[in-house]
C-alpha cells in the first residue's frame, strides 16, 4: 500500500512539473519575430495621427485641396504595406523641432512628445540630440549640407589664358611633341631622298632643320609656306601633317566655342573654406534648423567662423524658411547654406542657380516616433523593403525633375588625347612610311651608281655620309 501511495505521489509531482514548464514556454519563450508580428498585426486596427510641415517637394499643397509630395507618396506606400490608416495634419507652430531650455520640444517633435501625434514624417534630420529622446527609422534619404549661389555671382571672370582651355594639358603637350617629331622626320626624309637633294656636293638642302620647322608651322595653320616638298616621301609626311592640322584646328574651334558658351569661369566659392574667407557674398541658413545647430555646435574652426558671421548678422542673413532663403539668393548677393535635397530642388527649378560641390556633413532624413514605440521597427522594415525594390529612387526621380535645358546644364570639359588618339596614330604611320620610302629612294639611287669597283653597300654608306657630314666636309673630301 505504501508503494502504491509513493507511485501516485510521484505521478502527481511529475504532472505538476510538466504543466508548469508548458506554461513557461507559452508565456516567456515566444520568439521575437512572433512578438513583432503580433504588434504588426495590430496596425490595421489603428488610425495613426501624422504631423508634418510644408517643404517642397516633400510636402506641398494641392491646387484642388489636400497635400502632395515625396513624403505623402512615401506615407501612402508605407500604409499599403503595413495596412494602417492615417490622418495627417500640419504642425501648429511651423517648426521642425528643437529643444528649449526647460526641456520641452517645439515643432513636430514637441507634438510627438505631448502625444498629439504618433508619427512625424518630413525632411526631418536625424541628429544625436533628437535620437536620444525620439525613435527614428532607418533614413529614407541621405543628404549633406551644401551651398546655393547664383551662377553669375559665383564667378571671378574669364582668365587671360582662356584661349588655352579647349585642350587639356596632355593634349597641348601631345600636339607639341607631334609637331617637333614630324618636323624632324621631314628633315631626315629630305636629307635621305635624292629627289629633294640630288647633289649634296654642290647643292644646299632645300629642307634644313629650320626650314622643316617653318614648313610645319605653315602646315598646322593651313598656310602654304615654302619650300614645298617634291619627293614622294616628303609629300607623304607633308600630307599627313596637313590632315593632322585640319583635325586639330576643327577641334580647337569647336571646343573653344563650347568653352565660351559654358562660361567656364573660376568660381569664387567652391567650398566652405572659400565661403568663410570671402566678404563679397553674404551667407546664412534657416534659423533654428538642424543646419544652424550643426554650425553652432561644431568645433571645427571654419564652421565656427561661419556660425559667428551668421550670428553677428542674424537679422539679415538668417531665414525663416528655405523658400525665403532661395528667393534671397535670386534677388541679391546671398549664399544659402542648407541640405542638398532642398538645394538640388532649387537648382532644378532655377537654371541660374548652382550648388557648390563641397559638403559639410552627410546625414539622413528619418520618420520620427515616440521613444520605445514598436511602430518604429515596423516602419524601418517597410522602408528597407522600399529601398531594396527601388521605390525610393523612383520617388526621388519623380519629385526632383529638372526644368532646365539639358544642353545648358551639360558639363563641358577640355579635349583629351584619348578622344583624338586616332589622328596621332595616323601621323605616326605617315611618318614611318615617309622615312621608309626616303630610304628606298636613296637605295635605288645607290643601286644605280654601284659598279664593279664599289658595291651597293659602299655606295649607300657614302651617300649617307655626304648627306649628314655637311657640304663643306663633302667638298673637302671630293677635292682630296
Amino acid at each position: 500500500m505504501r508503494d502504491v501511495m509513493k507511485l501516485l505521489l510521484s505521478v502527481i509531482v511529475l504532472l505538476s512539473f510538466t504543466t508548469t514548464r508548458t506554461g513557461a514556454v507559452e508565456d516567456h519563450d515566444i520568439p521575437r519575430e512572433l512578438a513583432q508580428g503580433r504588434e504588426k498585426r495590430q496596425l490595421p486596427e489603428q488610425t495613426l495621427m501624422v504631423t508634418t510641415i510644408m517643404q517642397n517637394p516633400f510636402i506641398m499643397a494641392k491646387s484642388t485641396g489636400g497635400l502632395e509630395g515625396y513624403c505623402i507618396d512615401l506615407l501612402q506606400l508605407l500604409a499599403e504595406r503595413l495596412k494602417f490608416r492615417y490622418d495627417i495634419k500640419l504642425v501648429k507652430d511651423g517648426f521642425y523641432g528643437s529643444k528649449l531650455g526647460n526641456g520641452r520640444w517645439t515643432g513636430m517633435l514637441g507634438e510627438l512628445m505631448s502625444e498629439e501625434a504618433d508619427v512625424a514624417i518630413a525632411p526631418l534630420t536625424i541628429t544625436r540630440m533628437r535620437e536620444a529622446e525620439f525613435g527614428f527609422t532607418r533614413p529614407f534619404m541621405s543628404v549633406g549640407i551644401s551651398i546655393l549661389v547664383r551662377k553669375d555671382y559665383n564667378s571671378q571672370g574669364t582668365s587671360l589664358f582662356q584661349f588655352l582651355s579647349p585642350f587639356s594639358v596632355e593634349a597641348w603637350l601631345g600636339l607639341c611633341i607631334a609637331y617637333v617629331l614630324t618636323c624632324f622626320c621631314l628633315f631626315l626624309a629630305a636629307r635621305l631622298s635624292p629627289n629633294e637633294w640630288n647633289e649634296p656636293e654642290v647643292e644646299n638642302s632645300r629642307f634644313s632643320l629650320l626650314d622643316s620647322f617653318w614648313f610645319g608651322i605653315g602646315a598646322l595653320t593651313l598656310q602654304g609656306v615654302g619650300p614645298h616638298p617634291r619627293a614622294l616621301s616628303t609629300r607623304i609626311i607633308g600630307t599627313i601633317l596637313w590632315l593632322f592640322g585640319i583635325v586639330f584646328l576643327v577641334a580647337y574651334i569647336t571646343f573653344f566655342a563650347a568653352s565660351l558658351k559654358a562660361e567656364t569661369h573660376s568660381p569664387l566659392i567652391s567650398s566652405f573654406e572659400d565661403l568663410a574667407k570671402q566678404n563679397e557674398i553674404e551667407y546664412g541658413t534657416v534659423y533654428g534648423g538642424s543646419t544652424f545647430a550643426f554650425f553652432k555646435n561644431s568645433r571645427f574652426q571654419v564652421y565656427r567662423k561661419i556660425y559667428e558671421t551668421m550670428d553677428s548678422k542674424s537679422d539679415s542673413v538668417l531665414m525663416r524658411t528655405m523658400a525665403e532663403g532661395v528667393q534671397q539668393v535670386l534677388d541679391s548677393k546671398y549664399a544659402l547654406i542648407g541640405e542638398s535635397s532642398t538645394i538640388d530642388l532649387a537648382v532644378a527649378e532655377h537654371c541660374n542657380l548652382m550648388r557648390v560641390s563641397g559638403f559639410a556633413a552627410v546625414r539622413g532624413y528619418g520618420i520620427a516616433t515616440r521613444l520605445g514605440d514598436p511602430l518604429r521597427d515596423n516602419l524601418t522594415l517597410a522602408i528597407m523593403e522600399l529601398e531594396e525594390s527601388g521605390s525610393l529612387q523612383q520617388l526621388k526621380a519623380k519629385w526632383w525633375k529638372s526644368s532646365c535645358n539639358s544642353e545648358n546644364s551639360a558639363e563641358w570639359s577640355p579635349l583629351k588625347p584619348n578622344q583624338i588618339g586616332g589622328i596621332f596614330l595616323l601621323l605616326a604611320i605617315g611618318l614611318s612610311l615617309g622615312l621608309v620610302i626616303a630610304c628606298i629612294e636613296l637605295a635605288v639611287k645607290s643601286r644605280k651608281k654601284a659598279d664593279q669597283d664599289k658595291s651597293f653597300c659602299n655606295v649607300f654608306t657614302e651617300e649617307l655620309n655626304l648627306r649628314f657630314k655637311g657640304r663643306s666636309e663633302a667638298n673637302t673630301k671630293t677635292k682630296a
